[in-house]
């Protein structure tokens, strides 16, 4: 019976991830920088990769497995956080 709310959770944390990409790519498009485009393209680049990672992380059942993806989720993060502190100097 632990698994189907641990379902739920994991659904409802998709969704909100989800919700969260939408709304910064909406702050992207609103405001497109001119100033740094490949700045830009490797941003989108991480987002695709938390993405596929995120998808990873729902499929895999092995605990070892779950932590690299969670780890490596957790590293394009902090890239993405830096790259967004670098776009606005």
């Amino acid at each position: 019976m632990g698994d189907s709310g641990e379902g739920l959770i994991d659904a409802e944390s998709r969704i909100e991830e989800r919700r969260e990409e939408l709304q910064a790519e909406r702050k992207l498009s609103q405001k497109p920088s001119k100033k740094n485009p490949e700045l830009l393209r490797q941003l989108d680049s991480l987002g695709l990769a938390r993405t596929q990672l995120t998808r990873q992380l729902d499929g895999a059942t092995h605990e070892n497995r779950r932590m690299q993806i969670t780890n490596a989720i957790t590293d394009i993060d902090l890239r993405i956080a830096e790259l967004k502190q670098e776009k606005q100097r």
